[in-house]
């Protein structure tokens, strides 16, 4: 579709939405700009947008008789795909798409999309960083924080876009097609938003829909999902594991990383040379250096890489040590599968600072994971109550229920011993309390800081 002088309907003003009208605004389309907050002010985005020509803008209600005139929809990922406005502009043929599709379809050069419940942002920044070392022009977008619209017509075909994608940003994509694709691990997540989990699946499944036998797809192998997504995919296809040794793939043998192919394996790394902490970032790295491989970088330049990847922000972020106590951030644990792997990479006795929005999850499977090593549970949010009881019926006692994140640090504190942790990683999303998770972990790191300075 030639969007030229096509009126194009953003709904939602986010840093998405906006990106999309930027973009648009540039392929000379007319935008027409919609959130239902009724109190946005149009000015904010006069430095953003050109907002004196080819473009309106509606807060709140939107005027029904103006979708006659609509063309296409850019729906931005924070807004489902069944919201009954939504409907209604699917009901009138009107197509709708994301702004990853919107940005794909005016960009250039390779593409790798990473999706994944867990571990996509590590994965996403650790490509990147070992792309660059080979590669001049490489760009890094998507869930990760800058929108691939940002950048869709800077690309040429030299170019190779690293993009972080999540659920929400799947649920609209039609013709999107990476050259490369990784499928992390998928465990229950948004269930609020997908409704089941087969849903959820299906969306992750998505990143290789358009994928042919010229493309790859990688996947981890210790993940029964993905490996029947292997099984059913129409391209090539490269497993890496963290438990079993593969004839061709990527697996970790005791300390060693190790890379199998035509019978002939090579030493990747010892892990004890890497920065990040756990397995599942082991199986990150893994995933990471398929991509490498896939695309010809030198084995020196991937191993210098990754020895030298720092964990990503509030991403077991270490943060401080006081009074002999570790202070780790997860805030971007925001699912109890991402908080299990947390739990597992610490290695001392443990404070687990937990809870926030219900998104429908179960936390048995956390609860069960503690073993000896989470002493003390401190919960806040709205699922304090959900999580206290599922660790009761499995015995665990020691909880304890707060008001907020600040008292959450407090107690956390007071509780702790000389050699132990105290770990955020809430198993849950900061909607409620918090903008973000990058938020909610910036004030984390705010209330330590004010622990040292008491």
């Amino acid at each position: 579709m030639k969007l030229k002088d096509k009126k194009v309907l953003v709904f939602g003003a986010g840093k998405s939405g906006i990106s999309a009208a930027r973009l648009l605004q540039k392929l000379e389309a007319f935008v027409v700009l919609y959130d239902g907050n009724k109190a946005i002010d149009i000015g904010v985005f006069e430095d953003a947008l050109d907002t004196g020509m080819n473009f309106e803008a509606y807060f709140g209600d939107f005027p029904l008789d103006k979708l006659e005139q609509i063309n296409l929809m850019i729906l931005s990922p924070g807004i489902a795909y069944d919201n009954p406005f939504v409907e209604l502009v699917k009901e009138k043929g009107i197509p709708v798409w994301g702004e990853i599709e919107l940005a794909y379809r005016y960009s250039k050069g390779k593409i790798i999309g990473i999706t994944g419940t867990n571990g996509k942002t590590t994965t996403t920044s650790l490509i990147g960083d070992i792309v660059r070392t080979y590669y001049k022009e490489v760009y890094v977008v998507g869930n990760i924080g800058d929108p691939y619209t940002d950048i869709a017509l800077d690309t040429t075909e030299d170019s190779i876009t690293v993009i972080e994608l999540s659920s929400f940003q799947l649920e609209t994509i039609h013709d999107f097609h990476p050259n490369l694709s990784v499928i992390l691990n998928i465990t229950p997540d948004h269930l609020n938003r997908h409704h089941t989990m087969e849903n959820y699946i299906q969306l992750k499944k998505s990143i290789a829909k358009n994928q042919d036998m010229k493309d790859l797809c990688i996947l981890n192998y210790e993940d029964g999902l993905t490996r029947k997504i292997g099984r059913e995919i129409a391209t090539q296809v490269i497993y890496y594991s963290s438990e079993q040794v593969l004839k061709d793939g990527l697996y970790l043998d005791g300390d060693k990383i190790l890379y199998n192919k035509d019978n002939k394996t090579e030493e990747i790394c010892d892990v004890n040379e890497l920065r990040v902490l756990g397995k599942h970032n082991y199986e990150n790295i893994m995933a990471g250096v398929a991509v490498a491989i896939h695309l010809g970088i030198p084995k020196e330049l991937i191993h210098k890489a990754i020895i030298s990847f720092n964990a990503v922000e509030h991403r077991i972020e270490y943060v401080d040590t006081i009074d002999g106590v570790s202070y780790y951030n997860d805030s971007k644990g925001t699912n109890p599968d991402a908080s299990i792997k947390a739990v597992q990479a610490m290695k001392s006795s443990t404070i687990l600072i937990g809870g926030g929005f219900d998104k429908g999850v179960k936390f048995d499977e956390l609860i069960q994971s503690f073993g000896d090593k989470v002493k003390c549970l401190v919960l806040m949010g709205a699922t304090s109550e959900i999580i206290a009881a599922t660790a009761r019926n499995y015995g665990f006692n020691n909880i304890i229920i707060v008001k907020d994140l600040k008292e959450a640090v407090r107690v956390s504190a007071k509780k702790a011993k000389d050699g132990d942790a105290v770990l955020l990683s809430p198993a849950c999303a900061s909607w409620g309390m918090f903008d973000n998770y990058e938020q909610r972990g910036k004030m984390f790191k705010e209330y330590v800081k004010e622990l040292r300075k008491s």
